[in-house]
């Protein structure tokens, strides 16, 4: 297969991607992969099953041919073709929840000399970054990732870019527990979908409906949250995107939990726990079992919280996610409490406490723990976090944790 037959080929297969015609995009790209001996049009086709594997949740068959996408740029000795098989290994291994292998690519990525890195794919680097930082609970480390990747999307006019950084930055808050951040960023995502995204995947706006039901939930407006969480879902079944349909599964199983409604909770988070499993969204898991293990708390059936909170416990330590061992620690300290189990609760409590050390959860200026409970919060340049009202109260010229000027207005 020559050069000009390749590229028809792989548009060909765009084509049918396009239109929802997954399987017969996939057959027409893993036809080229075995005919053409085009490396550029291989490289290319390479990238296009990457990036269908990713989105459908094959994240093994995602790496794959991330690998074999390295393997080729490296005979073309092509530089810029190397960072992009290294982003796209960086973003694989994410997917993976390996997030210090995602890490390592990145900083890969930043390290190779006379790529298009500081122009092009700089900004996607460090929002993978981002998500990485985000995955290990590193917070200040990934703010200052999502910080360089909208520098980056501002910088080159990439609306898109910018739109998939407000969403992670929704996440953040989030989890950090700014509510009012978390809704502001999906929100703003949102508005960039509706202002530039004509020409672009249905996948942008899902994803901005997602994160925006999920903060609504947190602020307890459920109206709002289900008919967010009901739009991403409808376009997630439209384009076959498994791991937006388990999160949003996820999220109404947590809606109906904060309803009181645990028996229809139940069978949405049974439902979330099957794809996130199939998927290997080690996160999502323990995500699901945190929720599941509320729900047994709600009806006083302890022993089996307490099941649900070792299996989430084992998870979130396998992928290092700190602020999910917290909160697993929190609850389970309040059950042991409720068991009259000392010694255990002592265990929790002690963890529970490095954990907010590990991952830096406290005001350097109060004292006081950051994401216990909603409250307004304020990123200095540094992207140390403080609450917002000891920054006002205090009226500081420099950061309280690392000593640096805080001068100019804070990221966010």
């Amino acid at each position: 297969m020559g050069q000009d037959q390749t590229k028809q080929q792989i548009e060909k297969g765009l084509q049918l991607y396009q239109s929802n015609q997954t399987e017969k995009a996939l057959q027409v790209w893993m036809k080229v992969l075995e005919k053409s001996s085009d490396l550029v049009g291989r490289f290319r086709v390479l990238g296009c099953l990457v990036t269908a594997h990713s989105e459908m949740g094959r994240y093994k068959e995602m790496l794959k041919f991330a690998v074999v996408q390295i393997d080729t740029a490296r005979e073309l000795e092509d530089a810029d073709f190397l960072l992009e098989g290294y982003l796209n290994l960086a973003r694989s291994n994410e997917k993976l929840c390996e997030f210090h292998k995602t890490i390592s690519y990145c900083k890969t990525c930043l390290g190779l000399p006379g790529t298009r890195a500081s122009a092009q794919l700089g900004g996607q680097v460090s929002l993978s970054m981002g998500n990485a930082f985000l995955g290990l609970s590193l917070f200040q480390k990934a703010l200052e990732s999502f910080e360089k990747a909208l520098r980056y999307a501002h910088n080159n006019d990439d609306a898109m870019l910018e739109c998939r950084v407000c969403c992670s930055l929704g996440s953040f808050y989030a989890q950090v527990k700014d509510y009012e951040k978390a809704l502001f960023f999906p929100c703003k995502a949102a508005e960039l979908v509706n202002d530039y995204g004509k020409g672009w995947s249905l996948k942008y706006r899902a994803m901005s409906q997602y994160h925006m039901a999920v903060a609504y939930r947190l602020l307890g407006h459920l109206g709002s949250a289900m008919e967010c969480c009901e739009e991403s879902m409808k376009i997630a079944l439209q384009h076959g995107d498994r791991p937006l349909q388990a999160l949003c599964l996820l999220c109404f199983a947590d809606i109906h939990r904060s309803r009181g409604d645990l028996e229809t909770a139940f069978p949405r988070y049974d439902s979330a726990m099957s794809i996130m499993t199939e998927i290997g969204n080690r996160v999502g898991q323990v995500q699901v079992l945190l929720g599941v293990a509320k729900c047994w708390v709600a009806r006083k059936a302890l022993d089996k919280a307490l099941d649900a909170i070792e299996r989430a416990q084992d998870l979130a330590e396998e992928v290092g996610n700190k602020l999910s061992q917290l909160k697993l620690h929190c609850l389970s300290e309040s059950i042991c409490r409720s068991k009259g189990l000392q010694r255990e609760l002592r265990a929790h409590v002690v963890r529970f406490h490095e954990c907010v050390e590990e991952t830096e959860l406290y005001c350097g200026l109060c004292g006081e723990s950051i994401g216990e409970r909603n409250s307004r919060l304020q990123a200095l340049p540094c992207s140390h976090i403080f609450h917002l009202r000891c920054l006002q109260n205090n009226g500081t010229r420099s950061c309280p944790n690392c000593r640096r000027s805080s001068m100019k207005p804070g990221f966010v």
